[in-house]
């Protein structure tokens, strides 16, 4: 098998290959009687990860010359997620050496036996530790590096095209007659429907939109105007996107207050729906809740969530933002009311989903996490917040319960990403949050 590439399956249980995990050993082992090889390994701590999948390894195979020296493995309780040969790239002894390459996790305290294991059949044993954070981007430049969209392969796509980045003016986009035609039958039916439909703070972003920024029937509004517009009222900017991302690149630019936001218009002929974002989508929907303060920071907590986070917890958190930022409703006034942007942007949806037809649920994160989506068709299912407030306090409350073996800090005035792992870090943190509650103080002193 040398020199192909043998993904193993996963155990039933126990974390998966995509979940951050605390420490991480290499070993590379080389002409072993024969056969030589390099391993990875994934420790667990106990305390971390106390249920832990149980394999023996049957398919991990050594020359029988040596079987007798690795019974130690099958005795460790290892979970194998890949295995790999590889020509050896310094053989001594023939061409038939190999470096075998193994993905697994071993509880941390078996981790020397097991290299221990190898240095019996191996001449050259080397170890090195995995970070126990992840990489997540740390600075607002670092999402240049995220944009990672959900398409179909296209091999005629030029995947080395330049995109936008952080900092870049935004594109100044000429819309054609027919385009702003578009824009004009969706603006008019949905500008007429959210008096009744949309949530207060929608509203009042809204009239603001309008004055400011160019929102009307004839004219659709730039990003770069708008970005500015968000940018002052909420510390929110927008980025051009070429279509849909990746759930993960996408939440970990709202951490830095950034939405990725398309800049193209929905066909003509169905004014009324579009199957991806587009303007449409992004202008109507997204922006005026963006324009709240409360909002824009249950957007950011969503996105802060993320980093770091398991596979498993990023996709319990999309499905958080698909009920919430695209599809929420809340309550005011005595009536439901919407905010979400899948909403606010679809005339359709938003007639139905206030129709009292489809089944209401209270706001719950840790029902709505899990709770099964529609994105072909109106959603059977919504969940109602008491109010954005709550909502936000809703989500803190979940996200403190994501496990993860570091903290982070935002820092607005850097725009940049601090992992809380040292005493000095978490004391600079308070002293800078001590000067703030000091102002305030004194703020709320002057007022009596």
């Amino acid at each position: 098998h040398r020199g192909q590439r043998l993904p193993l399956p996963c155990p039933r249980a126990g974390p998966g290959p995509g979940t951050p995990l605390p420490g991480l050993a290499l070993a590379t082992a080389r002409r072993a009687r024969g056969l030589g090889g390099w391993m990875l390994f994934r420790t667990l701590r106990p305390a971390s990860w106390a249920q832990c999948s149980k394999i023996h390894l049957a398919c991990f195979s050594l020359s029988q010359a040596i079987e007798g020296e690795v019974e130690t493995f099958p005795m460790l309780e290892i979970q194998i997620h890949h295995f790999e040969t590889r020509g050896a790239q310094k053989s001594k002894n023939s061409a038939d050496d190999l470096d075998i390459f193994v993905e697994c996790e071993v509880h941390s305290t078996d981790v020397s036996i097991l290299i221990t294991s190898l240095k019996r059949v191996a001449e050259e044993v080397k170890t090195s530790r995995e970070d126990k954070v992840p990489w997540f981007p740390r600075k607002i430049q670092d999402l240049d590096k995220c944009h990672h969209l959900i398409t179909k392969y296209d091999p005629s796509l030029d995947h080395g095209h330049p995109v936008s980045l952080i900092g870049d003016p935004l594109p100044h986009v000429e819309y054609t007659a027919q385009e702003t035609a578009t824009w004009r039958e969706v603006y008019r039916k949905l500008s007429n429907l959210y008096p009744t439909h949309a949530c207060t703070q929608y509203l009042d972003a809204f009239q603001q939109l309008e004055k400011y920024c160019g929102y009307q029937e004839d004219n659709i509004p730039q990003l770069q105007d708008v970005s500015r517009f968000l940018k002052e009222r909420t510390g929110f900017q927008l980025r051009p996107a070429a279509g849909l991302l990746s759930a993960r690149d996408f939440l970990a630019s709202l951490a830095f207050r950034v939405f990725q936001s398309t800049q193209y218009i929905r066909h003509f002929s169905s004014p009324m729906h579009s199957p991806e974002p587009d303007c449409c989508h992004e202008l109507l929907g997204h922006v005026p809740m963006l324009a709240d303060k409360e909002f824009a920071q249950f957007s950011q907590d969503i996105g802060l969530a993320s980093l770091g986070s398991s596979e498993a917890e990023i996709e319990k958190l999309a499905t958080l933002y698909w009920f919430t930022v695209e599809f929420g409703l809340c309550k005011q006034n005595g009536s439901i009311k919407a905010y979400g942007a899948g909403l606010l942007s679809s005339y359709g949806e938003l007639m139905y989903a206030l129709s009292n037809k489809p089944e209401y649920k209270p706001f719950d994160p840790e029902v709505t996490a899990v709770h099964p989506y529609q994105d072909q068709a109106f959603q059977p299912v919504y969940f109602v917040a008491e109010n954005v407030e709550d909502a936000k306090a809703k989500l803190q409350n979940y996200m403190m319960k994501i496990k993860k073996p570091f903290s982070l800090h935002y820092d607005p005035f850097t725009c940049s990403i601090e992992v809380m792992n040292t005493p000095q870090k978490v004391k600079r943190s308070l002293c800078q949050m001590k000067e703030e509650l000091k102002n305030l103080c004194l703020a709320l002193e002057n007022l009596s």
